[in-house]
């Protein structure tokens, strides 16, 4: 056989274009994340490595947690894909074979990329690979799509700045899997091409650096001279967070394959509060798309994680300077992450829970848990592992034991109004 057939790029055959259900794609951040996320309902969670990614301060996984992170998402039935999606330079190439080999042993089913020596490499070295495009590729015509299929790649994911009309032509003319940011954080710049972080800080954007330098506060001067009028608060440059939950219909009839969330630095409350909106409103499409209807309580759910004021993005029209936050944002979400269910004993109602921030008798707090399962009620008392009454839940990641009004789970969430 030639050198040249050996080498022969693979060609996708199209025969996985569409998938029966939308897949809901979360991020994790660590795998404390990667199990809340699958718990809640993602059929696919998104990791960093420890190189070749875009969030360099996330904690990020070793190959010891990444199967760990496989094996759980295996019980649920969901995937775990890799970011590799920086953008390449000569020394960064040094090892990638050997890093892909790796995650690929490690049971790891797609990795994210856009360099295309990343691409080319997994392909070569680590076959059981899937490669899925990047947004930081930003693709957003059919053209460079079937570019990349007949590249080899099954999934592409889209920049940012697609628009639904442009999404459903995509779709008419390419049988590839189109994964698509419907949550989240939204970059200043396009798709995430920004130097502003390497000129103020030497940290390079798109080698996983980024300190978010767009959501720094400016003032504004001229011939050295301040314009800003006396008490004007300083800008920023940041955009208002992605939200699609009321437009899930539009998503999955423009033929949207997997729905991304953004936030792998986010917390575990975010995650898991924000896929159970997600998982509900799908599954409820899918399970009667004539008889849907918005739900008042996903929405509410997305309010009680942690946002930026929220927009549709580009979907519908061009942002204009509306869109994005100028002024000091306003009032984060107001409830926080208090505790995490560890044990329940049914025939006592006791449930045990591991503290994530202070809590007492007497205050208000809610229960949530996969499928919209919650309710609220008034904390009564409290004891440590031991039996000791407690006054108050002080001690970080300490197990409490505490009635509960109605049955919970493990990794049920408590969280408390602020």
């Amino acid at each position: 056989m030639s050198e040249t057939a050996v080498q022969a790029k693979p060609r996708y055959s199209g025969k996985r274009n569409r998938l029966a259900k939308p897949e809901l794609l979360a991020p994790a951040g660590n795998l404390e994340k990667l199990k809340f996320a699958v718990h809640y309902g993602a059929d696919a969670v998104y990791i960093g490595g420890q190189k070749y990614g875009l969030r360099s301060n996330a904690d990020n996984f070793s190959f010891e947690e990444m199967r760990e992170g496989v094996e759980f998402a295996a019980r649920y039935g969901a995937k775990v894909f890799v970011a590799t999606n920086i953008y390449a330079h000569q020394e960064d190439l040094d090892g990638v074979a050997d890093y892909l080999k790796q995650l690929e042993n490690a049971g790891i089913a797609a990795i994210i990329a856009a360099d295309p020596a990343i691409v080319e490499t997994a392909q070569k070295h680590a076959p059981k690979l899937e490669v899925h495009l990047s947004t930081q590729q930003s693709t957003m015509n059919w053209q460079a799509v079937q570019f990349w299929k007949e590249e080899g790649l099954p999934r592409v994911v889209l920049a940012r700045e697609t628009t639904m009309e442009e999404i459903a032509e995509i779709k008419s003319h390419m049988d590839v899997e189109l994964e698509v940011f419907i949550h989240g954080a939204m970059c200043s710049s396009v798709s995430g091409r920004c130097v502003l972080s390497n000129h103020f800080t030497d940290r390079d954007s798109n080698r996983g650096g980024c300190c978010q330098s767009c959501r720094w506060k400016y003032d504004l001067h001229a011939d050295e001279e301040s314009v800003m009028e006396q008490g004007q608060n300083p800008f920023t440059m940041g955009s208002k967070d992605l939200c699609m939950i009321q437009h899930i219909p539009d998503l999955i009839d423009a033929g949207v394959d997997s729905f991304k969330i953004e936030g792998r630095m986010k917390s575990i409350h975010y995650v898991a509060s924000v896929v159970n909106a997600y998982r509900q409103a799908i599954d409820a499409y899918m399970a009667n798309p004539e008889g849907y209807e918005l739900r008042s309580d996903w929405v509410d759910e997305i309010g009680k994680a942690a946002n930026r004021p929220l927009n549709t993005g580009f979907f519908y029209t061009t942002p204009g300077a509306q869109e994005h936050i100028y002024e000091p944002e306003e009032k984060p979400a107001p409830y926080d992450f208090a505790a995490v269910v560890t044990d329940y004993d049914e025939s006592s109602g006791i449930a045990t829970v591991q503290q994530r921030s202070p809590f007492r008798p007497g205050m208000e707090v809610e229960f949530i848990g996969p499928g919209g399962r919650a309710f609220v009620q008034t904390v009564g008392e409290l004891a440590d592992e031991e039996g000791n009454s407690l006054t108050v839940a002080r001690h970080p990641l300490q197990k409490i034991r505490l009635k509960t009004d109605r049955p919970v789970a493990a990794l049920d969430i408590m969280r408390k109004r602020l």
